[in-house]
């Protein structure tokens, strides 16, 4: 997985949202499946809480982002 420094770049995150969802869901296929050990499923609950705070991340930015959009439009229409 990349790296996904938030100092980085803030506007283009590290991962696409919808590849660490897609990745999310294959972890947990995996352990539902039973085809990986215990120890094996504790290490992919660990790798999927990190993709779940990195999607969680990516989730914030996109609100943050669309907050700002929402504020400019309506001092836009304010404005005329």
């Amino acid at each position: 997985m990349t790296d996904s420094n938030p100092n980085n770049n803030a506007d283009m995150p590290a991962e696409r949202y919808e590849d660490l969802i897609e990745s999310l869901e294959s972890l947990v296929e995996r352990i539902e499946s039973g085809e990986i050990g215990l120890e094996a499923s504790i290490d992919a609950y660990e790798q999927g809480a990190k993709l779940i705070a990195s999607a969680r991340q990516i989730l914030a930015k996109a609100e943050q982002r669309i907050e700002t959009i929402d504020a400019n439009a309506l001092t836009e229409d304010g404005a005329e």
